[in-house]
């Protein structure tokens, strides 16, 4: 009876604030953690794989590995590597947001009901062509 509740109250607040829900949804790019690449070796940290060298587990962000890790290829410090972005997200993402007259802003829920949404006025005008007849 309380998980039932539980789900109730959830949907609730699901129904309740969609613009919460809307604007916590990301794209592909802010979902991915970013990479980053040592500028001495090339050696490219990806959080998904860690590090086994230094013992670093899998999924710890850049930002959370400790102040003395260090590259685990030519040993410069964390400060000698830049963020190169996310491996698994699309490249110029962020860049071609501005075009596609706006259509490309649209969260993946909102292109869906543009999508359907047409398709359905469509099948009504084509319906309705019987009327002429």
């Amino acid at each position: 009876m309380n998980e039932k509740a539980n789900e109730e109250t959830l949907a609730e607040q699901l129904e309740a604030s969609p613009e919460k829900n809307a604007a916590s949804e990301k794209t592909l790019a802010e979902q991915a953690p970013s990479s980053f690449e040592c500028r001495s070796c090339g050696y490219v940290y990806e959080p998904a794989k860690g590090d086994n060298q230094n013992k670093i587990s899998p999924g710890t962000l850049f930002e959370d590995l400790p102040e003395t890790w260090r590259c685990p290829v030519c040993s410069v410090p964390r400060s000698q590597f830049i963020d190169i972005g996310a491996v698994g997200a699309p490249s110029g993402f962020a860049e071609n947001l501005d075009y596609g007259l706006g259509v490309n802003r649209l969260t993946p829920n909102q292109k869906n009901l543009l999508i359907f949404g047409a398709l359905g006025l469509g099948f009504l005008f084509f319906l309705s062509l019987y009327g002429l007849g």
